[in-house]
This record gives structure tokens, sequence and C-alpha cells, in this order.
């Protein structure tokens, strides 16, 4: 099965920014791509400035914005948007995107909006633009998982970006034949656990919707899935995948003794109470899984979401 993900260039190391360096991410070429390939964009250079070449920055002027260079000149606003609309269009074989932080061009948020006068002279900036390119990409494809290089630093939000990466694959490749109810009861039915432990009310929200919706299959399978990515983005609590677990642990109740139960119901307090990882109560599941085999929670992707040699669950 293969993953491709939509990099910002100069992320792999092409340089290809305004002063002809590069941005290398080290988690993105050296961790994540022994498990995706890479497909890279520069927006910048694809319209046709050239490397190395003037800075360019997003500029508010008469509640306008607009790209270009500092002074306001070298508009290349229209030139971003249309591209990046060319690129939105074609990119279904992406399982994911990863964007250039605080670039007026690539930059997923917080992206620096100067303020000028009407006397044309700058008067402050907010940092809550939103890359000219990237906005395309994300509101054309709102299922997409995106994310942006500097905010991977944080353990949490890199482990639920590879996660919903691997999620959404997991419903390109089901789904690239056509979609059916069938199919889509079988996507639910792999993620309940992990929907849970990211969005309760998700989970029962998408269990309704398949349960009870009379729209037409391709309709009701792009509502599911745009309702399933945004849940996912949410980051998961201890609390919350401690309540998973505790849910996963009676599907065995009957099977362990009076001192296993005890045993995990202790490694699960104590995951909650922030004493151990996650991987201890999941490592301890998966010995009773091995077990007592139970062919409904070894189809959850909870267990394994994504390849273990990634670490993502160690941290936390």
């Amino acid at each position: 099965m293969t993953i491709t993900i939509g990099l910002s260039a100069c992320l792999a190391g092409q340089e290809v920014r305004f002063d002809k360096s590069h941005k290398k991410s080290n988690f993105c070429m050296n961790e994540l791509a022994r498990h995706v390939s890479f497909k890279t964009y520069c927006p910048e250079v694809a319209i046709g400035l050239p490397v190395p070449r003037p800075t360019i920055r997003q500029i508010k002027y008469k509640n306008v914005i607009t790209v270009s260079r500092p002074d306001k000149s070298g508009d290349v606003t229209k030139e971003l948007a249309e591209y990046g609309q060319s690129v939105a269009k074609k990119i279904d074989d992406l399982s994911g995107f990863i964007f250039t932080a605080k670039s007026p061009s690539c930059g997923m948020e917080r992206v620096k909006i100067y303020h000028y006068n009407d006397e044309d002279k700058a008067i402050g900036s907010e940092q809550t633009g939103i890359g000219m390119f990237a906005k395309q990409i994300m509101e054309v494809n709102p299922a997409l998982p995106c994310e942006e290089n500097g905010r991977l630093n944080d353990s949490a939000i890199r482990e639920n970006f590879v996660l919903r990466v691997f999620a959404y694959n997991t419903w390109q490749e089901m789904m690239k034949d056509g979609f059916t109810k069938h199919k889509l009861i079988q996507f639910h039915t792999k993620y309940k656990y992990l929907l849970m432990s990211h969005s309760q009310n998700a989970y029962r929200e998408l269990g309704r919707l398949l349960g009870t919706s009379e729209a037409e299959v391709d309709a009701l399978a792009q509502e599911y899935i745009v309702l399933f990515m945004t849940a996912l983005k949410t980051i998961a609590s201890r609390k919350s995948h401690a309540n998973t677990l505790n849910h996963i642990q009676g599907y065995f109740s009957k099977h362990l003794t009076k001192e296993q139960k005890a045993e995990l119901t202790t490694q699960i307090a104590d995951y909650r109470a922030g004493l151990i990882p996650l991987m201890a109560p999941l490592t301890l599941l998966k010995h009773y899984l091995m077990m007592y085999p139970d062919e409904y929670i070894a189809n959850q992707k909870y267990l394994d979401p994504y390849p273990a040699d990634l670490k993502l669950r160690y941290g936390y």
C-alpha cells in the first residue's frame, strides 16, 4: 500500500526559498519517509518567481489582502490562488499535506499580515493569515489531513497528523472502486474505538448517520468522511483513551482471572493519572488478545493505527 503526502519543496531539502536555502524536515525525510512517499510543491517557483528572489508578504490595504513585495510591487495574489486551485483539484492521490509554517504562500495558519494605511504606510501586523496556496488546498479538500512543519515538533500534534494520514489512506484504498453502504459500515467498524478515543460525540453522530441517513451513497460518503476526519483532529486526551481502553477491556472480562483484571485495571488507571505511557496498557491488552483471540477487537485500528516503528505513542 503506497501512501503519498504533499510536501512543501523546501521541507524536502530543495533550495527553493527566497534566499536559495531550504528548511529540510528531519521528521519528514528521515522518519516518515520510511513509510510514505512525497510529492513536492513550491508554489512561488511554480508561478515563475526566480531563485533567489525578493521576499513577498501578505499585505492588507483597504480591507483587501494581497501577496506582494514589501513595497507592494510584484503582486502575485492571483497567480498563487489560481495555481493553488489547479493543484487542489488534482490531488486525489494524496493522503495528507505538510506545509511550511509562516510562509505567505504555504503557511497553514498564523501567517503574518502587514497592515498599511491609506497613505501606504505600514501600521503594524497580525498573525492571522493563511498562505494563499495552502488555503486553496484545504478549502477544496476539507477531509485531507494537513499540517505544517513547525507544529509537527509537538509530539501530540505529530502523532495526530500521522494517525489521520493512515486513516485517510485506508479510506482511499477501501473506496477507490466506488462507494457502497457496506464499505462505509466496514470502515466505520474498523475505526469505532479510534473514533471513540478522539470524540464521543462524533462516535455517536457518525453511527447514527450511517444507521438513519437516506442520502445517496456518494453524498453520504462525502458527509461521513469530512465529519470523521474533522473528529480525528481533536487530540485524544488521557481520559478519553482510558475510557476507550476500559471498553476494550470488557471483551476479555470473562476470560481473565481476578488478578489479571486487577492488573489491567490498574494500568489503565495509572495511564489516566499520567504515571505510565499509553503503550503500557495497550501492550497488556494485545497480550490478552493473543491469548484470547477476538476478531472484532483484532480488526480495530485503535490498537495499531500506524507503523509501530514510528514510536509515536511512546511519549504520552
